[in-house]
């Protein structure tokens, strides 16, 4: 009677994972995940009163990253990012490597400042559209493309907000957002630093040592930037408008640290900053915010749903006992041995899995292991470190690299998967151990 429940449920999480990877006739990644949790359901190894405990969990988490993905949406019809693109150009001042940090720079913030799907969603077509109207050539417009995609997606790393699994996680931990950026914030940096010097040393030949300081005709099929009011029409006004947004959308992300710190949840800031900067829009360009209906990616919440059903589903089978009869040992030796065992073992369950379900099983484990507080959090903190940047090895690591691969390839840019993994193959394992080290040294000190 336990047999069948055991395979259905490892059957509907190994299918769920396939179709997310295939996602033939490119369907949404909620559809595969809620087939999954249906079925997971009806094997019995997570009951109907457990979903209400899991909706707790996920739901703070998914309305934080939708408020957060609405802002990004707003800015861009505001014409912010191109406005930033054609800023990028400019500062670059003709030079290749100048422009090589500069990307990378942007991307380290796009993510800080939105999540990590969002800003490979963000900036990878801007970088597109700005290295094609250079005319560079294929193998180099690759440096920057797969330098920012990797830091983009590592850069969520260094604050909770960045990453919906992250937030899921903190819940499950019980840490709030300003103690987990105080203890990860500086490893995590430091560690994004010597990831992108890895990657500058690698592209050294290859990149352009002079490219356009100027970007002729930069213009974006898919996108139509709305006109500025006649009173911002000049370049000085249209660059003063911009900077008041970027100070407006700093304010909010500092709010959410203030929430945290405060007991407020960080989902109620995240909405309030969204609606403001809709009703902004309204003044500005009497756009209605109703359109945002249509825009906002309402499935994240399913699909997070339903993935942490499924993972609910092989902790309820014996998943997690596994991993603790095999880790705790480990773990518990020391705050070195748990920083970096955990990290391994939350980079290879990720390049295997997808870092999605690999930092929920592994966050379900550290739980159940009855470790002391700080052997906990030091843990929880290795695991996100693992699967924000561990699982940059492989393109299925993360939902972010694999839309990045697909956009890149949309943008007629050609990179296979063995062209990536000579790459990440170099710098991925280094900058991840050398994280998780100072994670270990960074946390002793403040401890």
């Amino acid at each position: 009677m336990f047999q069948p429940m055991v395979w259905m449920t490892v059957f509907s999480f190994l299918a769920t994972l396939f179709f997310l990877f295939w996602r033939p006739g490119g369907i949404n990644e909620a559809v595969p995940a809620t087939i999954g949790a249906i079925l997971v359901l009806l094997s019995g190894s997570v009951s109907v009163s457990e979903l209400g405990q899991i909706s707790e969990t996920i739901s703070g988490a998914a309305i934080t990253i939708m408020a957060t993905i609405v802002m990004a949406t707003v800015l861009e019809s505001f014409g912010f990012f191109h406005w930033m693109a054609e800023k990028l150009a400019a500062k670059a001042r003709g030079s290749g490597i100048r422009l090589f940090w500069y990307v990378n720079l942007l991307c380290f913030i796009m993510t800080v400042y939105f999540n990590n799907d969002g800003s490979i969603l963000i900036t990878t077509p801007i970088l597109l559209f700005l290295l094609n109207n250079m005319r560079l050539k294929n193998h180099e417009k690759i440096p920057y493309l797969l330098s920012g995609a990797l830091v983009a997606t590592a850069s969520s790393a260094p604050i909770g907000v960045s990453n919906i699994v992250n937030l899921i996680a903190l819940k499950i931990v019980h840490m709030d957002l300003y103690m987990h950026t105080a203890m990860m914030f500086v490893p995590a940096t430091l560690g994004l630093l010597f990831l992108v010097l890895l990657l500058f040393l690698r592209f050294y030949k290859v990149l352009p040592r002079v490219v356009p300081t100027t970007v002729i005709g930069f213009t974006n099929p898919t996108y139509h930037p709305l006109k500025m009011p006649a009173s911002s029409s000049s370049e000085k006004e249209r660059s003063r408008f911009m900077r008041n947004i970027l100070i407006f959308v700093f304010a909010v992300r500092i709010s959410l640290f203030v929430a945290s710190y405060f007991g407020i949840p960080v989902s109620v800031m995240a909405v309030i900053g969204s609606l403001i900067l809709l009703g902004w829009r309204w003044i500005y360009f009497k756009i209605s915010p109703t359109d945002m209906l249509k825009k906002t990616p309402w499935y994240i919440f399913i699909f997070a749903f339903s993935m942490y059903v499924i993972i609910y589903g092989l902790h309820n089978i014996g998943l997690t006992k596994w991993l603790i009869h095999f880790m705790q040992p480990m773990v518990s030796g020391s705050l070195l041995h748990a920083s970096v065992m955990m990290g391994v073992l939350l980079s290879l369950l990720s390049n295997i899995f997808n870092n999605h379900p690999a930092l929920m099983v592994g966050t379900l484990t550290l739980t159940n292991m009855h470790l002391d507080p700080l052997t906990l959090k030091i843990s929880y903190l290795a695991n996100v470190i693992g699967s924000d940047m561990g699982s940059l090895l492989l393109p299925i690591g993360t939902l972010a690299t694999l839309m990045w691969m697909h956009i890149v390839k949309r943008g007629k840019v050609k990179i296979t998967w063995g062209q990536y993994v000579k790459i990440t193959l170099l710098v991925v394992p280094p900058a991840t151990l050398v994280t998780l080290v100072v994670l270990y040294y960074w946390v002793s000190w403040l401890f």
